[in-house]
């Protein structure tokens, strides 16, 4: 029995993916649920697994743009198993070649070196005089290798000094998902009115509670008491204090939500992923960094799926992992805003009237100004400020055992 393998959907609105590598070869005997296939959607990679076993016919080409229902593969359920082997195509022995005698291409014939090779003819000279170019840098075509007036005429002065060195380049296709996050942006930068701003926050009370807690909370949680948590708890806080910021324009309409789903960027193996935290705002520190570390895990082995990536209504990206000092983030469509963390660095500030050193990190907060006006936003930026200069009042209630659950 043939069994044609379609294209199955990968979510809502996406109608087309693109076989970004085969994991098997024509011929091949294939395993029911083995994956076959790595499609690129627009928003995520997926592994494309056999549903039933059999010898394998592929269809389509890597790279091929293929339609969500679209036949790609044939399976032979029929074929039997090949044994000792888990592919019925057996590798094939090389056919080598009785070496044949290579026949020397015929070489050119060297013009004969006399005492007037390279050098220029009077009017040679005076046209490369003109030009500034050196007779060296002349090749001659007269007779013994004397640069003619017609050598000289001919002659381009050099725009460069030739190093040596490699000078090739290399093209290679844009990713199904590549191009769609290609188009988005440049879509969100015609299509909003993006605006950013900036804030600093002194990370001197989070460095201490992470340098008192971070072994006991590892200890008995299992994962690491880290920078996500506290800013996801800020951004939450924020987010019920200027619910604008955690809105959509939806054509002529604009959408608040009552929940806070966390978008986190997250550099996967295919390019940036945004997974998404549901309900952060019922999360604890111990949730929020459990989820994160899940989510991480998953975006860097290529597990994470569709759904785990959209509706998101807020976006926290780190460039400082990479140590960025400064950036202006865009906008993570549909939404209205992200904030972008940075590094952190000792640098001097102003404490109670003297000069100290402490670590400071930079945010920036880029916002849709269609529907989010600057008081807001310098708002939501200067609680998230004050949220994380102050953590254990206004994140932890006042009682820090309890917040980290120790």
């Amino acid at each position: 029995m043939i069994l044609e393998m379609k294209v199955p959907s990968p979510g809502e609105s996406i109608t087309e993916v693109e076989i970004a590598a085969w994991l098997v070869q024509d011929g091949d005997y294939v395993e029911k649920d083995q994956a076959i296939a790595e499609v690129d959607s627009d928003k995520a990679t997926l592994e494309l697994p056999a549903e039933e076993s059999g010898i394998i016919t592929l269809k389509a080409e890597e790279g091929d743009a293929v339609a969500v229902g679209e036949v790609v593969c044939l399976i032979d359920t029929s074929a039997e198993k090949p044994s000792g082997a888990s592919k019925a195509a057996a590798p094939k022995e090389e056919v080598k070649e009785t070496p044949k005698e290579e026949k020397k291409a015929p070489q050119p014939v060297q013009a004969k070196e006399t005492y007037v090779s390279g050098v220029a003819s009077p009017a040679a000279k005076k046209i490369l005089a003109e030009k500034g170019m050196e007779a060296g840098a002349v090749k001659g075509t007269g007779k013994d290798g004397r640069i003619t007036k017609e050598d000289a005429v001919q002659a381009v002065p050099s725009m460069g000094t030739p190093t040596g060195g490699k000078r090739g380049e290399s093209r290679s296709k844009l990713s199904m998902l590549r191009r769609k996050v290609a188009e988005r942006l440049v879509s969100v930068k015609n299509e909003t009115a993006m605006l950013t701003t900036f804030n600093e926050v002194d990370m001197s009370p989070i460095f201490e509670l992470r340098n008192q807690h971070k072994e006991s909370f590892k200890s008995k949680h299992g994962v690491g008491l880290g920078f996500m948590s506290f800013f996801t708890l800020a951004v939450v806080r924020a987010l019920e204090l200027y619910p604008t910021v955690n809105s959509m324009i939806d054509g002529k309409e604009m959408i608040t939500y009552d929940f806070c789903d966390i978008s986190i960027a997250v550099s996967g193996p295919k390019g940036l992923m945004v997974p998404v935290i549901r309900n952060a705002e019922n999360l604890t520190f111990r949730g929020v960094e459990a989820e994160v570390k899940r989510l991480a895990i998953r975006a860097r082995e290529g597990e994470i799926t569709v759904n785990e990536m959209t509706g998101g209504t807020f976006t926290i990206t780190n460039g400082g992992v990479f140590g960025s000092m400064l950036s202006t983030p865009i906008i993570n469509p549909p939404q209205s805003a992200i904030l972008g963390m940075h590094n952190i660095v000792e640098r001097p500030i102003v404490r109670n009237g003297e000069i100290v050193a402490a670590p400071i990190m930079y945010l920036a907060l880029s916002y849709d100004h269609r529907i989010i006006d600057g008081k807001e936003s310098v708002g939501f930026l200067v609680a998230i400020k004050e949220a994380l200069e102050n953590p254990v009042e206004l994140l932890m209630d006042g009682n820090v055992m309890k917040a980290l659950e120790l």
